[in-house]
């Protein structure tokens, strides 16, 4: 008989099931730490903005309401440092891991092509280019690979800030990838969700720089061609839910994009690009929030140090990237038996095996909670 399906490894969170059982057994029950959820409520602001455009009677369009692409443009130049973007260089997609998901796909590349992605990554990157029938391949570097895999490389993702590590790639090092990439006739899609919550030297509330874009200037020497960068507002915005996220970059690939997405019918609400609109124009919630988990990062790091972990990178986003110099599996165990369920870094790749992912998107209670739990331990 016929087997219909794609032939896809199993979802990796439900290896974790052991240890959730394992936490929910601590007196003072589980506190889960393991997946970056938004637990904050969505800005009233952006609330009220879906509430009115609720008469939402006729079909939205792919490329989204000029409204929202103006909002777009506008927040790139105010908040990214990106100036001199057009309506036709930025695109709403559903949510950015559907956009990461089917890049591959949509941009055309199929058997023998290969897609570069971090070393330590969001599997996601992984599932796009294998949904696309191409060949993933991990490397911080393009110097890493071969001269035949080179000659493959079509597409290069980089995350700057990184999930789970909180790496931030600075302007010289994105040029420098850029210009490996256009050597090549490559993309490069630059995934930047966590950009606006940087930290220490990255944080702009304390005197720090703000998180390059790839679409920079420094970066793109005023050329945005073979580039895209993608966003969204679900970790600044408390999102998730709705969701919303946008592209922006090379106005001939953002045209082809936009094409192969109108037949496909990927297509944000009109509710919700309204609420869009008004999440990109309000500045004033992303500071709360972004106060709400520095706040939680401050109590939370240094009680994982007090306890024996060493947390490395994590210069921005929503996570601690925490090793003692043990298998994960090993340090997931004894936090479970505290109560705490993290995520084990291999489900980020071979390179993440003796580290563990934190969240800081718990509440402020079970953040307090678990830095006491930590101290006891």
């Amino acid at each position: 008989m016929t087997s219909f399906g794609l032939d896809l490894p199993d979802y990796p969170w439900d290896t974790l099931t052991p240890y959730i059982q394992r936490a929910k057994a601590h007196p003072g029950g589980a506190l889960n730490l393991s997946i970056g959820t938004p637990v904050d409520p969505t800005p009233e602001v952006i609330r009220q903005a879906l509430a009115g455009a609720t008469d939402a009677h006729g079909y939205p369009t792919t490329q989204g309401q000029e409204s929202l692409r103006q909002a777009i443009v506008d927040w790139y130049d105010r908040r990214r440092g990106v100036p001199g973007l057009t309506l036709d260089q930025v695109l709403p997609t559903i949510g950015s891991k559907e956009l990461v998901a089917w890049l591959p796909f949509l941009l055309g590349l199929g058997e023998g092509d290969v897609v570069v992605r971090p070393t330590i990554a969001y599997p996601t990157y992984d599932m796009g280019a294998i949904l696309a029938g191409a060949t993933p391949v991990a490397a911080d570097s393009l110097d890493e690979l071969d001269t035949e895999t080179r000659s493959r490389v079509r597409l290069v993702w980089v995350n700057s800030p990184a999930n789970p590590t909180g790496i931030v790639r600075d302007t010289q090092e994105l040029k420098a990838l850029v210009d490996e990439a256009r050597a090549l006739g490559a993309v490069v899609a630059s995934d930047e969700c966590y950009a606006e919550l940087g930290w220490g030297d990255w944080d702009t509330a304390q005197g720090g720089k703000p998180v390059p874009s790839l679409l920079d200037p420094a970066v793109t020497g005023g050329d945005m061609s073979l580039l895209l960068a993608a966003y969204s507002l679900s970790k600044q915005s408390n999102f998730a839910g709705y969701p919303g996220a946008f592209l922006a970059g090379d106005r001939q690939i953002m045209g082809n994009l936009l094409t192969s997405r109108k037949h496909a019918g990927m297509i944000v609400p009109a509710p919700v690009q309204v609420a869009m609109t008004a999440a990109l124009k309000d500045d004033n919630h992303v500071e709360a929030q972004k106060d709400l988990y520095r706040a939680r990062r401050q109590a939370l790091l240094p009680a994982l140090e007090a306890y024996g972990l060493r947390v490395d990178n994590s210069e921005a986003g929503l996570y601690l990237w925490a090793s003692e110099g043990k298998d994960c599996w090993e340090t997931l165990g004894k936090l479970a038996d505290l109560g705490i369920i993290a995520g084990p870094g291999i489900f980020y790749g071979e390179a993440g095996r003796q580290h563990v992912r934190l969240a800081l998107t718990a509440s402020d209670a079970d953040i307090a909670a678990a830095a006491q739990r930590l101290a006891q331990g």
